[in-house]
């Protein structure tokens, strides 16, 4: 069954910031509906198959665990006290990610799109810049390298 958005309005959303697993981008939506929310904005980072003129095979993203997951609830307070969000949420793979799979996943929601888009940003960019999670790409010529988590500027 097929839920409406007004079926299940959530403030305190429950997700692991971190996952070994898939990251499943339509539960998370779901999970971003609120009856006073107009906005909602969807940032999705997706594996692509190239960097720099070299073909990628895949992403293997290693990450402190408990110091990463508790950066980006940090992060997420500080989105919250900035902007007047209705929901903020942010989940971020660990492991092998492969072309075309998701690598993070920042959704917000606020009555209006402009503090939407401005949370989600901030959100994705201190991520990239703060959460200690570490990117090795893997190449199809067998080389590799780490870092390279943040195009922001």
């Amino acid at each position: 069954m097929i839920r409406s958005a007004y079926s299940h309005p959530v403030a305190e959303v429950e997700i692991t910031e971190l996952s070994a697993v898939p990251l499943n981008v339509v539960e998370l939506l779901s999970k971003a509906h609120h009856p006073k929310a107009g906005a909602v904005v969807l940032f999705s980072g997706e594996v692509r198959n190239n960097n720099n003129g070299k073909e990628v095979a895949y992403l293997d993203y290693e990450a402190h665990q408990i110091m990463a997951a508790k950066m980006i609830r940090t992060i997420l307070d500080d989105a919250n006290k900035k902007w007047p969000l209705n929901i903020a949420i942010a989940q971020h793979r660990t492991g092998k990610v492969t072309v075309g799979e998701t690598a993070v996943v920042v959704i917000t929601a606020s009555a209006h799109r402009s503090e939407a888009y401005q949370a989600n940003q901030y959100i994705i960019d201190r991520i990239k810049h703060e959460a200690l999670i570490w990117k090795c790409e893997y190449f199809t010529d067998g080389s590799h390298q780490w870092g390279g988590n943040c195009s922001c500027h």
